[in-house]
């Protein structure tokens, strides 16, 4: 009796696996959801191109975003089309790690929307995914290609006297929006100093203006992410 009982539960799960699994997926379904996701991957794709405001451009990662959008709606759709079946693939994904450093937090945006559409397209709410990367794709571009971004600037100039470093102060005060003195070393014939500052125009022509000062050895401009370490 026991051994007719296993048999039997035994029967069950592998009936509910295959049939479940056959009966819910159809090729037209399946053709329909991938089409879906990787027309909203696209658009996704599209959109992170035209607003990138970076300086070096990663078409890798960019395609990547469609890629994800495909994927994870496969993966949602074998996940719904089989509870059983979500259990193992559930157990497999959990040792995926991802280890790529992601530098911009807007790019972290478009990844998780990417997954994120993914999942919805594949849980068969189209109308949704539609709708919701519309809405989402319009406030970024809004958001992020309207807004008009400011670049630090760190500025080392070398000085031969005090009077040079006056006139250095004074251009500063008449070219720049704003600057803070992040450092300043003074020898018997030289006075360094580090400059943190927002340009209020061509940057170039800028540094050509402060070299050009009377006293002024050298001057460096360096694009300024935020860390400054003094050694």
């Amino acid at each position: 009796m026991n051994n007719n009982e296993q048999i039997n539960f035994s029967d069950i799960i592998r009936e509910s696996v295959l049939n479940q699994f056959n009966s819910s997926l159809s090729i037209p379904n399946i053709l329909i959801t991938l089409l879906i996701a990787f027309f909203v991957g696209l658009f996704i794709y599209l959109l992170y191109k035209r607003i990138f405001s970076g300086v070096l451009y990663s078409k890798s990662f960019n395609v990547s975003l469609i890629g994800m959008s495909v994927i994870t709606s496969m993966v949602i759709m074998a996940v719904n089309s089989n509870l059983i079946l979500s259990l193992g693939m559930v157990g497999a994904l959990s040792i995926v790690r991802f280890r790529t450093p992601i530098k911009d937090p807007t790019d972290l945006i478009f990844l998780f929307w990417s997954a994120a559409a993914g999942i919805v397209v594949g849980a068969g709410f189209y109308t949704l995914a539609i709708i919701g990367s519309v809405i989402i794709g319009l406030v970024l571009f809004v958001f992020i290609k309207s807004a008009s971004f400011e670049t630090p600037y760190l500025m080392v100039v070398n000085c031969a006297d005090k009077q040079s470093e006056e006139l250095v102060f004074n251009k500063l005060k008449e070219k720049v929006k704003r600057f803070n003195i992040k450092q300043k070393t003074i020898t018997p014939d030289n006075i360094e100093m580090t400059v943190e500052m927002r340009i209020k125009q061509d940057e170039p022509k800028f540094v050509n203006d402060i070299q050009a000062l009377q006293g002024v050895k050298n001057a460096v401009l360096i694009s300024y992410s935020g860390d400054y370490v003094s050694q």
